[in-house]
């Protein structure tokens, strides 16, 4: 049986199902070496998205536990994820809440229908973005530019882990709400500096 309770009077620990993801996140893609992260900064320590995000378990709980914080970001229509990191999360999320989705690319392919987005969306729609980890914000503000440029409202990011590194300000100055499954601190993570 699942049912965590803690020790005093047997009241249940809901927080218990979302620190054991934290942990089992940790021990599959937390990393410590000298790193050049995608903002330029070098850091100690790296999170390997891949490594998480393309494990079932993994990826399963963690698109539950977005799904969970969707319902405060309601009315929403569409969910968007940028290429190529959230691109499986942002699916599994869309399997969990039912919500279609959008994938942004980073660029325009240059052939076919020669698209910056993938997926049906219309002017005017509600987007939420899904990302994997902020660090600068930088990959998550390029996906909502575009995404506003198509006349789509783009109001909140919810990610798995923000670093804690001033993404969430660079973010939240652009109008987004930034929600995180987890933060550096939540996860026990000591930040560089």
């Amino acid at each position: 049986m699942n049912d965590q309770r803690s020790e005093a009077g047997g009241q249940r620990d809901e927080g218990a199902p979302l620190r054991d993801l934290g942990r089992r996140l940790l021990e599959a893609s937390y990393l410590e070496g000298d790193f050049v992260l995608r903002s330029g900064r070098r850091s100690r320590f790296y999170l390997d998205k891949y490594l998480f995000s393309t494990r079932p378990d993994l990826l399963r709980d963690i698109a539950a536990g977005i799904a969970a914080k969707l319902p405060a970001y309601e009315p929403f229509d569409l969910l968007a994820g940028p290429e190529l990191g959230a691109v499986a999360i942002v699916t599994a999320v869309s399997l969990a809440s039912g919500k279609p989705f959008l994938i942004v690319r980073k660029d325009a392919k240059g052939y076919g229908t020669d698209k910056a987005m993938e997926g049906t969306a219309e002017p005017g729609q509600r987007v939420v973005m899904v990302e994997d980890v902020v660090t600068s914000g930088g990959a998550a503000l390029m996906a909502a530019e575009k995404l506003r440029a198509a006349d789509l409202e783009v109001g909140a990011l919810i990610c798995v882990v923000d670093r804690e590194e001033g993404g969430r300000d660079q973010i939240e100055a652009a109008g987004l709400v930034l929600d995180p499954l987890f933060t550096a601190t939540s996860l026990g993570i000591k930040r560089p500096g």
